[in-house]
């Protein structure tokens, strides 16, 4: 080679080259460097550094190195060939599902039906191919974050005031041959469909709904007409939850809806002191129309067990009559009198007499009677 023929070939001839040189090159001496060794030492042979792999190989591979053995060494190599080919394909047909995947065979493109859980599988390389994909819930956030909001939230209410939504969906995948090959994009096509649900739902409703009054009854709205949409374009997901994180008016009506919140929230209070007030006044006025209702009863009754005694009193009376009526009005003259004149102011004078001054010309009777503490 070019190089030996260069060096000379002085290191085989134990430092005596053929052309006389001790060694050297034409020269006299081999080319020196900074990293060439000195004392007349050259560099490796590369044909000799050929042979000696070559003799190694050999040595190594069944058969030796012998000429007698080629065809020997030929046969196994051949078989051993094959066997690290067989082991090399049949490593790379297997697959290892997880467990919280779920894999789909494909022949020649075409899905198979069956699907394979988690294990070890086999897919016969280049005519069969696996395809995996993860079961568990995975998760979409729709909309802004803060009241910066971005356009994907703002949506139009059905009180034509317009709102920041930002709202989350929790899916996972329930047809793995679906979502794989029916579908280009099925995560963004999550999205969008979400999305078209919640405007259409927060379109139909008065912007009160979404922000305080009805918040899960929209959530789960969107949520079924989220999963009959992706079900009528085969994705193969289903929808396990969809919840509305935060709803807030767009920045630049931030602050006068805030005032309308503050106005709704002190008319609530309003309306509370009211029927607190309306409950006590109405509990008071029943109590005391109970009450009244219960003196009426008792007066009532009162008068009529009095009337029926006065009745009794009076037939009584009247029977006595009957049989003594001249002792009776005698009686009823006397009692009545005694009623009359028991309750009245009277004075009694005598006249004549011995010791009888008569009634001088003014006399105050009441104030005499009153002096004499009672009625004479």
């Amino acid at each position: 080679m070019p190089w030996s023929n260069q060096t000379g070939g002085g290191q085989n001839n134990g430092g005596n080259g053929s052309n006389g040189n001790g060694g050297g090159g034409p020269w006299g001496q081999p080319p020196r460097g900074p990293n060439r060794p000195t004392g007349g030492q050259q560099p490796p042979d590369l044909e000799e550094i050929l042979k000696r792999g070559q003799d190694r190989l050999k040595g190594v591979l069944p058969g030796g190195g012998g000429g007698g053995g080629s065809a020997k060494f030929s046969a196994a190599g051949i078989a051993l060939i094959a066997v690290a080919a067989a082991g090399l394909y049949a490593f790379s047909c297997a697959y290892q599902v997880e467990a919280d995947e779920l894999a789909v065979e494909t022949v020649f493109g075409v899905p198979r039906d069956d699907v394979n859980e988690a294990g070890l599988h086999f897919a016969f390389w280049p005519f069969e191919r696996a395809d995996k994909v993860n079961i568990g819930v995975r998760q979409v956030n729709i909309g802004s974050s803060g009241r910066g909001g971005s356009r994907q939230g703002l949506m139009l209410s059905g009180d034509q005031n317009i709102v920041d939504v930002t709202f989350s969906v929790q899916y996972s995948v329930a047809n793995p041959k679906d979502f794989l090959f029916k579908v280009n994009d099925p995560v963004g096509m999550v999205e969008e469909v979400a999305e078209s649900a919640m405007r259409e739902i927060v379109g139909r409703r008065p912007a009160q709904d979404i922000f305080r009054d009805d918040r899960q009854g929209i959530s789960e709205e969107v949520r079924r007409i989220t999963q009959d949409m992706l079900d009528q374009y085969g994705t193969g997901i289903g929808i396990r939850a969809l919840n509305i994180e935060d709803v807030a008016p767009p920045p630049k009506v931030a602050d006068a809806f805030d005032e309308v919140q503050r106005a709704e929230q002190n008319e609530d209070q309003f309306q509370e002191e009211a029927n607190r007030y309306s409950n006590k006044a109405l509990g008071g006025a029943r109590g005391e129309a109970a009450q009244i209702r219960e003196d009426a009863a008792g007066y009532k009754n009162r008068i009529v067990q009095e009337a029926q005694g006065e009745a009794q009193r009076f037939i009584s009376v009247y029977e006595q009559y009957v049989k003594a009526p001249e002792v009776t009005r005698k009686r009823l003259f006397l009692e009545t009198m005694e009623g009359v004149l028991r309750e009245s102011n009277k004075v009694i004078m005598e006249n004549g007499g011995a010791g009888g001054t008569g009634v001088v010309p003014y006399l105050p009777l009441p104030e005499i009677n009153k002096r004499s503490g009672g009625s004479n």
